[in-house]
């Protein structure tokens, strides 16, 4: 006998506590800016109960891992992983650094992006997608976001702003952001 699926949340700030919160960088690393965006569902209404989590390297291209065969990472104070939750108006905002180029498969190199988990109720996994950067030329050859249908990859695209950038997500709809499988 199989039982049913169940959502994950909401219980967010119980469960999942992270001691760094929103700051992918600590407040005096150099060009630190913010990550704000509202999290829309398929009607256009904010989603107050989600979690944004992002995952990206240092502006050398390097991540705060381990596993990164390319060496430490080169920023003081940056962490690489941040994690809001949205508030009653469905906004987050992350303080981080623009990433650097970072090798994908066969080691072409993929233009800097900032990956992005989301959790909400209602969903039974997590929907991942990336951030891009406007005005940066390595978008073009970017293996990633080449297949990407040209009409749907404004959806992947921050906006810059006065303090950094600006990135909403739609869960769905006619403006849904591109989700990935992994």
């Amino acid at each position: 006998m199989t039982t049913p699926s169940q959502t994950v949340g909401p219980f967010f700030s119980l469960g999942l506590p992270f001691e760094s919160g929103p700051f992918a960088v600590t407040a005096d690393t150099p060009g630190a800016f913010w990550l704000r965006g509202v999290v829309l569902d398929g009607a256009g209404e904010p989603v107050p109960d989600a979690l944004i989590e992002t995952w990206q390297a240092d502006p050398a291209g390097r991540f705060d891992h381990p596993d990164d065969p390319r060496g430490a990472v080169a920023t003081p104070g940056f962490r690489g992983f941040a994690r809001c939750p949205t508030d009653t108006a469905g906004r987050y905002a992350i303080r981080t650094v623009r990433p650097g180029p970072v090798p994908g498969a066969g080691g072409a190199p993929q233009a800097p992006h900032i990956a992005v988990s989301v959790l909400a109720r209602g969903l039974l996994d997590r929907l991942v997608t990336r951030i891009y950067f406007p005005d940066e030329e390595a978008n073009a050859a970017d293996p990633v976001l080449a297949r990407v249908d040209p009409v749907r990859r404004p959806t992947l695209v921050a906006k810059e702003t006065a303090d950094g950038y600006a990135f909403d997500i739609t869960l769905q709809g006619d403006h849904e952001t591109v989700f990935f499988t992994f």
